[in-house]
């Protein structure tokens, strides 16, 4: 009887211990159905600018462009490398505090190849524009998605980044809220907007007047303001010589100026603001060209800029 009872005994145990490891593996399978469902862990496709890639996981993304790497810090995702701001040593002061830890892979028109290999990345961002003849390399690194092109479609390249990050449904929210912006300030600017807006750009030794495909000049658009005749084109810029300043006119007139460090593009703001075309700018002589930040109106192009410049504009036209 003895006998009989130990063995009894250990069918039970067995029995029991049968019974806890299948309830594991039901534990465990639910949890990765559970996964999977919220898209953090199965594959997906992005069609792009090269094509259609299937990226497996995106938790460790670099990104090629700066208003790449707007996008991603707009949706929540910070990159483990990207590429280094236009201005800045080496990112934006607007986006510096949540870039701690991003590691530099080069500039937009000169990247570091072994450098992102190194990184390891799961997805790669980038532009046609700008890295066309690299794709095929950065792709044997990890899946690469590349937006078509430039200038003024940064709310039709975020939607693509959203994408590619598997965040299509915050990427909405963002977008969501840029436009919720553009109407309350629409409202409050009323017949502000009447006004026909000049945006110039100073550089080293030469100028442009930014057109409507700009990325200022979107935002102006969104906005509804009138632009003078010769800025009303579906065009990225103009460049002008000194002698052109006349066509800059306008009821409010915004300039910036890409100064890098050596002092170039400070020297042709001088220049240009000291000549007397410049000063004889109605604009001018009624206070109404305002000096703004070249990263936040024109380089970085992102949709964190997107919303800071919209900040200056009810700074300096409200407020």
């Amino acid at each position: 009887m003895k006998r009989r009872h130990g063995i009894h005994t250990r069918v039970g145990i067995f029995t029991l211990i049968l019974f806890l490891v299948l309830s594991l593996t039901a534990c465990g399978e639910g949890a990765t159905e559970k996964q999977n469902s919220s898209g953090s862990s199965k594959a997906y496709k992005v069609d792009h600018a090269m094509g259609t890639t299937e990226v497996k996981k995106n938790k460790r993304v670099v990104v090629l462009t700066n208003e790449g790497t707007e996008a991603v810090l707009a949706m929540g995702v910070k990159p483990i490398g990207a590429v280094q701001s236009w201005i800045g040593d080496p990112w934006y002061d607007h986006i510096k505090s949540q870039m701690d830890g991003v590691e530099v892979v080069g500039d937009e028109m000169n990247v570091n190849i072994e450098k992102i290999a190194s990184l390891k990345p799961d997805l790669i961002i980038g532009n046609k524009v700008r890295q066309e003849k690299i794709y095929d390399q950065l792709n044997k690194i990890a899946p690469t998605v590349f937006a078509e092109t430039l200038t003024g479609n940064w709310k039709e390249n975020f939607k693509l980044y959203a994408k590619a990050i598997n965040k299509e449904e915050k990427g909405q929210e963002v977008l969501a809220s840029y436009d919720n912006r553009i109407d309350e300030l629409k409202t409050e600017l009323g017949d502000k907007l009447n006004q026909k807006v000049s945006i110039i750009r100073f550089l080293p030794g030469t100028s442009r007047i930014y057109l409507e495909d700009s990325f200022s000049g979107v935002i102006l658009k969104d906005l509804g303001f009138k632009r003078p005749e010769i800025e009303s084109k579906d065009r990225f810029a103009l460049e002008v010589k000194k002698e052109q300043i006349p066509l800059m006119e306008g009821d409010l007139l915004f300039y910036f100026t890409y100064e890098t460090g050596d002092g170039e593009a400070t020297e042709t703001e001088k220049e240009w603001t000291k000549d007397p075309l410049w000063n004889n700018l109605n604009v001018v002589k009624q206070g109404k060209a305002i000096k703004v930040e070249e990263a936040i109106w024109n380089t970085a192009g992102g949709a964190i800029a997107a919303n800071l410049m919209l900040d200056d504009i009810e700074q300096y036209l409200i407020k």
